[in-house]
């Protein structure tokens, strides 16, 4: 029998948990139904994870950081020229692309929020969920400003929270209505809305230039 990597079935039991609460909800994520969505024994869960808790704290992990790869493209690189408004627009299209490639990862993502809303004790599960995604938000805006060579006239704590705000409301409509252009158009308001808030950074100023130093002759008139 084939040896899978401790890596490989981390990986492969998040993405079955992720699956499993997107279908069913959290509830229904046990550890004997992750591991049969997964195809494994249930050995294979207590050999990799510790507990269930520890696994939805992967999948929180995973998940966001996968969203953060959907981002990659537009955080990196040359803008071309981009203003801040189109560098928004980029990043944020990106975003809905992912969602709609992978629409189960933000409802598996939603309902664990929900969850862990619900259950007494899991509220610091909910809370690092959006620490990471404010943490995701303030890396691309910091992104963006350095790409367009613009600064933000706000903290950049506040614009992040502005940016997770909008790109929930944004999942969470596309979710229910499956609505493409009404998600291009709340993009298009989002990123309007968030570039106003940004400026084109000012140059610093050039070191002084000291004054030549006086010839001999220029000198001696002056005495």
């Amino acid at each position: 029998m084939t040896r899978i990597p401790v890596a490989d079935r981390r990986t492969a039991l998040v993405q079955a948990a992720l699956r499993v609460i997107a279908r069913d909800g959290v509830a229904a994520a046990t550890t004997r139904r992750v591991v049969a969505e997964a195809g494994m024994p249930l050995a294979s869960f207590h050999y990799v994870f510790a507990s269930r808790d520890e696994l939805m704290a992967e999948l929180i992990e995973a998940a966001v950081e996968s969203e953060q790869r959907d981002l990659a493209p537009v955080l990196s690189g040359d803008s071309g020229g981009l203003g801040m408004r189109d560098a928004l627009r980029a990043g944020l299209q990106h975003y809905f692309d992912g969602l709609r490639a992978d629409p189960d990862r933000e409802k598996a993502m939603l309902e664990l929020t929900q969850w862990a809303l619900r259950e007494p004790g899991f509220e610091p599960l909910a809370r690092r969920q959006y620490a990471r995604y404010h943490e995701v938000a303030a890396d691309a805006a910091a992104a963006a400003a350095r790409l367009t060579g613009c600064e933000w006239t706000r903290p950049l704590d506040d614009v992040a929270r502005i940016l997770v705000a909008f790109t929930d409301g944004l999942t969470v409509a596309w979710l229910v209505t499956r609505d493409d252009a009404a998600a291009e158009a709340t993009m298009d308001l989002a990123a309007e809305a968030l570039a106003a808030l940004a400026s084109r950074a000012v140059p610093n100023p050039a070191t002084p230039t000291l004054a030549p130093q006086a010839t001999p002759t220029e000198n001696a008139g002056t005495r």
